[in-house]
């Protein structure tokens, strides 16, 4: 006769629980039961169910005798005498022929029922996930090493899915992985969570880290999303939508700190099947290819829910959820403390990564880490194929699951057509420490084995597969040594998408934030285009602009979205410092670039001096379009919350402007001294030198733009080649132009930094700018550790002035 136990000892549901039962019920199950105790009464809701024990599991191995033999049969592939796929198919065969002691099927039985009475839904549909011992530790993630079972209904059914559950801690990827970690593969049990399934299957699901998964930004929530069950987002299998969100402002119900909402392929989607294929994988219509799986409000409550789990685990945590279809309703299903940013690692040391000599792009996608690499391509199909691998090639494939493990760790890099950010593929290659591109689209058709290429992560959260070896250099910084200054260090920034890279940079804030990036590179639409698309003659113009404003209540809204969502990412990198954004100074051709930008811009012999800057936002060919990018403004600061967003006026050319610009950024809604808002001028005009004292009065801060106002000053047109040599920052007429406005400014109680090139490529002439006590310097990000250490120099040097 076997051992007896009570029905606590072999099944607990989830309610009994807590996350100092690991060792009871695994990682995962663990934390079901912390959520639903202790975060129910905080309005996070979490599906319900129970669990079974360990001591269950080793009930069910040592009834059917599976301890001895497992151990023969793993001890023999350790000693290189059989293969890891006969091994795994061995044991697991041995779980699979197993008859389910008596007291464990009463148990199982007894909370399946108790549960379905409490839903109140007889044969209710659960889903059956492993939890192993030793599995989502903090500096291990052993997810997705064992099986999911989806749509489980009746008992028969639930326990065969038991079994299965239990055979599935010795596939291949399994034992594999417990052996590069250096565990023992017969101490490790596994607990089964039975959970009441949401009908995410008619709703939707996804994915959500309460970090951000490359750079370890604190403040931002990530969510992945997709229609359907949440397998072919964790699996990597589908392209999700993406949002993000900034965490510090949360807890305020009035704002909606948004700052990314991007639309995935989602080509597919998984859905209840019947009794003899519980799940299925069919296309999705157009419709749900092209809208987003989530509106504003839900997305901000899964987001306020992250943070309330984060606040309660103290740490990180990668968290899976699904919306019901037919109520509506939201669930958080499963949390997870996240892996890699969770580690304790030197948070002072900065490492950046530069790529130049580019080949041509072969293929683009979401960048998973910050490191680039060479490499040679290595295609496989399947993962059938990984004995063709390469040892340190880079790894091309449709997507990865599990099985791919043991091959990943092989390889330099992994390219995968399918998948986002919180794909197996992303994951694994985090923790890996390796660089990777996912949801390319199309690298298996580009790319070829043999094939030299560059993968580049150090460019933002877009990757970039290049065509050869370009040159990769490495600089790694620790932040801990950088010298204290009093003269401010800001950063230019321009790309949203590779601003939170520099979020551990000790910076005073950003000096120059380009607009026109994010509207060259995110929006691609001339506004005009959008506020007049009847005006745009061009077909495929009209085609590329209804296409990518599909889905929004209309054109310029397009526009004000995506331009407030990107220069709310700038912002919120050094919130609640400063962040000075220049509005729009594209040139007449470059604005003709845009799409439909053609019907809209006149033609100019010189586009430099010409109708640019201040000149545009008060005259009728482009007041509207203004008007956008100051609805724009107005939701950074009001909507969203960032007041720390400070508005600049380029190329004001005199004072009357200045007071013309005001008046139309009042008749905006933006009111200089309203809710703190400050306004700023460009100093790259000598008439903004030479009538400093009349410009202060109308501004609150100068920033010195050193390229136009060297080229206005010495008449020497900064693009043009013949001229190069004359063309000299630190020319003395030039110097004393800079030396004027710092004490004109210093007069006036009015800031004045400058955001020009010159500092970072000559120390000497950052310690003139610190000798004539400028507030502040504004420099790329691969400059700013150079400069500090020159500003520091020079604030210690007998040349500053008192």
């Amino acid at each position: 006769m076997g051992e007896t136990y009570c029905a606590d000892d072999l099944v607990r549901h989830f309610e009994t629980l807590s996350r100092g039962d690991v060792a009871l019920v695994g990682g995962k199950n663990s934390s079901l039961g912390e959520m639903i105790q202790s975060l129910a009464v905080k309005g996070v809701p979490v599906p319900d169910g129970f669990a079974t024990t360990t001591q269950m599991y080793w009930l069910y191995v040592n009834e059917n005798h599976i301890r001895d033999t497992a151990t023969r049969l793993i001890t023999e592939w350790q000693q290189g005498r059989s293969a890891l796929s006969e091994t795994g198919q061995q044991i697991r065969s041995l779980f699979m022929r197993g008859v389910w002691p008596e007291q464990a099927q009463a148990a199982i039985e007894a909370g399946y029922r108790h549960l379905s009475a409490k839903i109140g839904i007889e044969g209710l549909s659960v889903a059956v996930r492993s939890s192993a011992t030793a599995e989502d530790l903090p500096d291990t993630s052993f997810a997705g090493q064992q099986d999911t079972f989806l749509n489980v209904s009746g008992v028969g059914s639930l326990l065969g899915a038991c079994r299965r559950c239990y055979a599935s801690l010795f596939t291949d990827r399994a034992i594999s992985y417990r052996q590069i970690r250096g565990f023992n593969h017969m101490s490790v049990a596994l607990s089964i969570g039975v959970q009441h399934m949401v009908r995410s299957d008619l709703g939707g699901s996804g994915v959500m880290f309460s970090i951000d998964t490359e750079t370890g930004f604190d403040k931002i929530v990530l969510i992945n999303a997709s229609w359907g069950l949440g397998e072919n987002v964790v699996q990597g299998t589908v392209n999700p939508d993406e949002y993000q969100v900034f965490k510090p402002f949360l807890p305020d119900h009035t704002l909606v700190p948004i700052l990314a909402k991007r639309r995935g392929t989602k080509e597919i989607k998984m859905i209840y099947g019947d009794a003899h294929r519980p799940t299925r994988t069919v296309p999705t219509s157009k419709t749900e290819r092209s809208s987003l799986v989530l509106d504003d409000r839900s997305i901000l409550q899964l987001a306020r829910w992250a943070l309330v789990i984060e606040e309660h685990y103290r740490c990180p945590m990668d968290m899976e959820w699904a919306r019901d279809g037919t109520t509506g309703e939201l669930f958080i299903v499963q949390a997870r403390p996240e892996t890699v940013h969770s580690r304790p690692h030197a948070t002072a040391t900065l490492k950046t990564y530069k790529v130049s000599s580019k080949g041509r792009v072969l293929s683009t996608g979401l960048s998973i880490g910050e490191a680039a690499v060479t490499g040679r391509v290595c295609l496989l199909s399947s993962a059938k194929e990984i004995d063709n691998f390469v040892d340190g090639s880079i790894l091309v494939t449709e997507a990865t699951d599990p099985d791919w493990v043991p091959v990943m760790k092989r390889a330099a890099a992994i390219i995968t057509d399918h998948g986002g950010r919180t794909s197996h593929a992303a994951i694994v290659s985090r923790e890996l420490g390796l660089p990777a591109i996912v949801g390319t689209g199309n690298a298996t058709f580009e790319l070829h084995t043999g094939q030299d290429v560059t993968v580049s992560c150090a460019e933002g959260d877009v990757g970039y597969v290049y065509a050869g070896y370009c040159d990769i250099t490495a600089q790694e910084t620790n932040l801990a040594d950088l010298p204290k200054v009093r003269t401010q260090v800001m950063l230019n920034l321009a790309n949203p998408a590779a601003a939170y890279r520099w979020w551990r940079l000790p910076v005073d804030g950003i000096g120059l934030a380009r607009m026109e990036f994010v509207v060259s590179n995110h929006i691609q639409v001339h506004p005009m285009a959008l506020i007049h698309p009847e005006r745009v003659k061009d077909e495929k113009a009209r085609a590329q602009i209804a296409q990518l404003t599909s889905g929004y209540a209309s054109k310029p809204d397009y526009f004000v979205e995506k331009l407030a969502q990107g220069l709310a990412a700038l912002c919120a990198t050094v919130y609640p410092k400063p962040a000075i954004i220049r509005m729009s100074d594209f040139k007449t051709n470059e604005y003709a670039g845009l799409i439909g930008g053609v019907d809209f811009e006149p033609s100019e012999e010189n586009p430099m001096l010409g109708f640019r800057g201040a000149s545009r936002y008060y005259s009728p060919r482009y007041q509207d379009g203004f008007a956008l990018e100051c609805r724009a403004i107005r939701q950074v600061r009001e909507v969203m919350g960032f007041t720390n967003a400070v508005v600049m006026i380029p190329f004001c050319r005199t004072v009357d402007e200045a007071r013309r610009v005001l008046a139309v950024l009042a008749e905006n809604g933006l009111r200089r001294g309203e809710c703190g808002l400050q306004v700023y001028v460009m100093c790259e005009i000598p008439s903004n030198v030479i009538l400093a004292a009349e410009f202060a009065e109308h501004f609150d801060g100068f920033s010195i733009g050193s390229n136009d106002l060297t080229q206005l000053t010495l008449g020497v047109d900064r693009d043009s080649v013949e001229l190069a040599g004359l063309f000299d920052e630190k020319n003395a007429a030039v110097k004393w132009m800079i030396a004027k406005v710092i004490a004109v400014a210093r007069d006036k109680g009015r800031k004045v930094g400058i955001c020009g090139q010159a500092p970072s490529d000559h120390p000497e002439f950052a310690q003139f700018l610190v000798g004539h006590r400028i507030h502040s310097i504004s420099v790329s990000p691969d400059s700013f550790v150079a400069v500090k250490k020159h500003v520091a120099v020079a604030e210690n040097s007998n040349l500053v002035a008192q």
